[in-house]
Order: C-alpha cells, then structure tokens, then sequence
C-alpha cells in the first residue's frame, strides 16, 4: 500500500479552481483502495505571511469543511492540522542543521523575493526544510505535487538522502507525482483563477452573492441576436468543465443559435454550479456553522498523525544521540 501525502494552504476557502484543479483529484486518489492518504492543513506554513490568529483560524475551518464537504473520508485516512502535531516542528530544527545555505537561497520561495529582503522572514527562507519535515515524518512514499513545486520535493529528497548516507536508513524517499495535465480553469476575467488575481468564483457563498459573482465574468460586446462563439468565451469554458455532454452540446447550440444573450449564459451556469454543488454547499455550511465536529475530525486524524510521526522522530533522535 502506497502511502499519500499532500499539503492544503490554509489560505481561505477554496475556489472553484481549487475544487477542480487539486480538491477533486486528491480525493479521487484517496478513495483507491491501493492507497492511505494523509491530508493535512499546511498552518504553521500561513504563518510566514498571516499573523492575524482569527483569520488563520477561520481559513484553516473553511479549508476543513471544504475538504470534508467534497467527501475526504476521514474513516479510511488521515487528516490533521500541521499545528498540532508538534513534533514536525521538533524534526524542523534537525533538518534545518542538515540543509545547507545554498540549496535554501536557491529556493523559489526565497529567490522570488531575494530583491526586497526587508519582506523575508526567517521562516520563508526555511520554508523548504518545514516542507521536507511535513513529508519526511509520515514515512511518506508519494507527494503529488505540481510543477512548481517539484524543486521543493527534490530539496527533500536531498535532505533525507544526505541524512541516510551518514546514519543509515532512517528516512523513506519520497516520490513525487506530477501531472502533465493539471486542470487549468479560467478566473471571471479569463486568467487563471487565483485569489492573487481576485478572479475567483466562490461557490460556497449564498446564491444571491453567488449569482452576483458569476455575473461579473466578462464577455465581449456581441449583441444579443447575433450567433456567439463558444470557443472563445469564458462563461462557455467555465460551464463546460461542469456540464455533462447533453448540457454541453444545448448550451452551444444555443451560442450559435443567436439571440441567446451572455445574461443567459451566466445564469445557466449559476444554476448548474447551485445544483451540482447542493449537497456540499449544504454541508460546508453545516460544518462551519457547528466548529466543534469540524474539531471531532481533526483531532482523530492528529491522534493517528502523531503516532507515525513519533515513531519517525524517535529513529531520528536516536542516531542522533538525543533519545
């Protein structure tokens, strides 16, 4: 049995790219019954930019209910808070005196604002080494990770290699999974969407914000009458991504039909996204509305986290000379 690793940004609640780029497939693979995934909260890593402790608290809830919302089965899995599992903060320190400064400086995270140093905390600039504690403490044998962040896997397993060669076997090399074809969906605005870009479409607000959202996409100036290309129209790309074929092949006649106006378009894609989505709409408001069983999830998953990850940092610490 493989054993799953992937980190979550405790960023806010997740978007629709997020629900289709990485929530969908990470539960997908969670449900093969070859595999046992641990999923976790990537807290302590919001820390290096959020010092707010209300609002790391409420994205770290938003990104729970989500999860569990979408169907991650916490029976079969792992799922936790980084934050409380101590022990990879303990492990942190270790590694940090095994990593050298180059391979950090290097790193994407530090390098991307190396020219405004005054904006770099300790914390960003070992930011890898927390990465490579958060996957080395589980034992963890695969990472799915996108491209960007294959440097930060093979910073770990250069970590974890070097640190096997001068005391044995203590740390299972992880390896990465990349897709080649990772689900790029378009923001209102047709660039990716991201909430650096403030393009997103939040599907778990209420409808009448939800609508308003959706109603913000931008279109061009093709009056009502006139046929519409689907091809290369943001609303069609979005509805396409959702709909089934038969929806799909309605919603384009009616493109190339003419007067069918861009309103519509937006509006049948706010109803298909509010019935798609019901029952986890539901239960994401479920959920954050009654904290204390998003708490009863957490704290089984942390139980079962921490027994791993004490078993793994007690084989550290021993060649360490620190057991």
């Amino acid at each position: 049995m493989a054993r799953i690793l992937t980190g979550i940004q405790s960023s806010g609640k997740p978007h629709l790219g997020n629900i289709l780029g990485a929530m969908k497939p990470a539960i997908d693979l969670s449900n093969d019954q070859k595999n046992e995934s641990f999923f976790f909260i990537a807290d302590l890593h919001s820390l290096t930019t959020i010092k707010d402790p209300k609002t790391r608290i409420e994205n770290t809830n938003a990104v729970a209910a989500a999860w569990l919302a979408f169907g991650f089965d916490t029976s079969k899995n792992t799922f936790y808070r980084q934050s409380r599992v101590p022990e990879v903060c303990e492990l942190n320190w270790y590694l940090n005196c095994f990593a050298p400064y180059p391979m950090l400086a290097n790193a994407h995270s530090f390098k991307d604002k190396s020219d405004r140093l005054s904006d770099v905390n300790a914390g960003l600039f070992v930011y890898p080494v927390l990465m490579a504690c958060d996957i080395l403490l589980y034992d963890a044998n695969i990472v799915p990770v996108g491209k960007d962040q294959r440097q930060h896997l093979e910073m770990t397993r250069d970590i974890a290699s070097s640190f096997n060669h001068q005391y044995g076997d203590i740390f299972v090399l992880p390896d990465a999974q990349i897709s080649e074809e990772v689900m790029t969906v378009p923001g209102i605005d047709g660039q990716k969407m991201s909430k650096s870009y403030g393009n997103t479409i939040d599907i778990f607000q209420t409808d009448k914000a939800l609508r308003k959202n959706i109603m913000k996409i931008v279109s061009d100036s093709t009056p009502l009458e006139e046929p519409k290309d689907p091809d290369n129209d943001i609303t069609f790309s979005l509805y396409e991504l959702l709909a089934d074929a038969d929806q799909i092949a309605e919603m384009k006649a009616n493109y190339l039909g003419g007067n069918y106006g861009y309103g519509h378009a937006k509006q049948a894609l706010y109803e298909l996204i509010v019935s798609k989505y019901s029952k986890e709409r539901e239960a994401y408001n479920h959920y954050m509305e009654n904290p204390k069983l998003l708490e009863e999830q957490l704290l089984i998953g942390e139980e079962k986290a921490s027994n791993v990850a004490k078993e793994v940092l007690s084989r550290v610490k021993g060649v360490l000379g620190f057991s």
